[in-house]
């Protein structure tokens, strides 16, 4: 029986998990810690709190060991965001969250100087303006004086691992997701980037996912590096057959659908479709787009509280239940719907500049939310097929948002495909059985993602015909 502990920070909440891998190789979960994140707005920026997340992260690893022995522990976060560590290996700055607009405006600049497609053919990275590329030539226009401080970079898990170990050094998964990682040889593209003038020297070298990080300090525990990139480790956790005729989806604050594939496309069509190739585990590579997912519904049941309407979950989406369906559909990615200050307004502000009737109250609102996500489900999918010339009949959804029951219907309806719903914790799972792996009790991902089905129950929706029909109507006409 082996214990091993995942530290698992979301943009919402961060969990400690301990896993238990039985002999008969069967996992079972105990979260043992939970702890909310966030950004917080120090001055004219938004920061991490990592202080904060430290004293978490301990506090986690404390209550992990009361209960027994730890074989070992590693860490994943979202992506693209980082530190700067000084030449005596201080921290220069707190990390900043990649919803903080320094990054405004940065893309076109950036491109006037290195053309998008040029980029691409070398990283195959979506453009979004939060990656660490643009994060990282904003700091050199805007904070000068902090580069000439700093030593090194290092993202959010490599930099709690530091924080924790004493060892400074940068995980693939994670690395891939800064559109600055050549996507072939896996080392940074210094050549490409040159013409940008950005501090490429403080990106030291890249290594594979499973790489040890020596032992935390006051334990002396093992620190693994699972995957560092928290959407590595769910689509770890997929738990699906061999084969090439499913989709997976990593739901939560952000949608991100995907293939999983053996090399990159680096090809103009994807560039043209601005999908990403991020860095998988165990050698394989991640053809996804990111979508805005339920971030929506967050950003909407915060601008009710602030009202005096504080509801759950559950009850926005039993409300969006009731509402009528493809009402009111909009972009999830909007740059509108980017970060406003009233979610609901900013929808409602949308729907009327695209000649649509805004919906009128909850319910009708977070019905716009998961429709328009399930719209966007569709079109992703079918460009994915048309990228990869295979034709997907099942989807997997794992993650928090797996348990939106009407949302997984919804995604059901909209694409045709068989919905398999499940395991929600799948990101701590692919961290504790990539664990697993690093420290050579399973073997591939083929046996990994047998665990995963022998341990966790799934469930299963299948697509109305009569709704995927309204969804093609709808794809149709947002195509016109």
């Amino acid at each position: 029986m082996a214990r091993i502990l995942a530290l698992d920070l979301g943009a919402e909440s961060g969990r400690g998990v301990v896993g238990t891998l039985s002999d008969n190789q069967k996992l079972s979960l105990e979260e043992v810690h939970r702890f909310p994140t966030g950004g917080i707005k120090l001055g004219a920026h938004l920061h991490w709190n990592l202080p904060g997340f430290l004293v978490e992260l301990q506090t986690a690893i404390k209550k992990a060991t009361d209960g027994g022995t730890i074989s070992s522990l590693g860490i994943d976060t979202w992506g693209v965001d980082f530190g700067l560590l000084g030449p005596s290996g201080e921290l220069v700055a707190l990390p900043v969250h990649y919803r903080d607009p320094r990054t405004v405006g940065g893309e076109a600049r950036l491109y006037a100087k290195v053309p998008k497609a040029e980029i691409f053919a070398k990283v195959g990275i979506q453009s979004m303006a939060l990656n660490t590329l643009f994060q990282v030539a904003a700091l050199t226009e805007q904070s000068p004086k902090l580069v000439d401080a700093s030593a090194k970079l290092l993202f959010m898990p490599d930099l709690l691992h530091y924080l924790l170990t004493g060892t400074a050094q940068i995980e693939y998964t994670i690395a891939s997701t800064s559109q600055m990682l050549d996507a072939k040889s896996r080392k940074w593209a210094t050549e490409t980037l040159a013409p940008l003038n950005l501090p490429m020297h403080l990106l030291g070298p890249v290594v594979p996912d499973g790489s040890a990080y020596g032992t935390e300090l006051t334990t002396g525990i093992p620190v693994l590096a699972p995957g560092g990139h928290d959407t590595a480790c769910a689509v770890a956790a997929v738990p699906a057959e061999l084969g090439e005729s499913w989709a997976y989806l990593s739901s939560g604050t952000w949608s991100l659908m995907g293939l999983e594939i053996p090399s990159p496309i680096l090809t103009a069509d994807a560039e043209a479709a601005n999908v990403t190739n991020e860095g998988g585990v165990l050698g394989t590579i991640r053809l996804l787009k990111n979508i805005g997912g339920l971030w929506l519904v967050q950003e909407c049941r915060r601008a009710y509280a602030r009202l005096g309407n504080e509801r759950s979950y559950d009850q926005l989406t039993r409300l969006a239940s009731d509402a009528a369906p493809l009402a009111a559909l909009i972009d999830p990615d909007h740059p509108s719907l980017y970060a406003p200050d009233d979610m609901p307004k900013a929808i409602r502000e949308l729907c009327a500049a695209t000649g649509q009737t805004p919906p009128e109250g909850v319910g009708a609102t977070i019905r716009c939310c998961l429709d328009s996500l399930g719209l966007k489900y569709r079109i992703t999918l079918q460009m994915l097929e048309r990228l990869t010339g295979r034709k997907i009949t099942t989807l997997h959804i794992v993650g928090g948002g797996s348990q939106n029951r009407l949302l997984n219907q919804i995604a059901a309806d909209a694409t045709g495909c068989t919905v398999i719903a499940g395991p929600v914790e799948a990101t701590a799972i692919g961290n504790l059985l990539l664990q697993a792996r690093a420290q050579g009790l399973i073997t591939d991902l083929a046996e990994l993602r047998s665990i995963v089905r022998a341990s966790f129950p799934v469930e299963t929706y299948h697509p109305d015909p009569t709704m995927t029909a309204r969804f093609i109507e709808a794809a149709e006409r947002s195509a016109g």
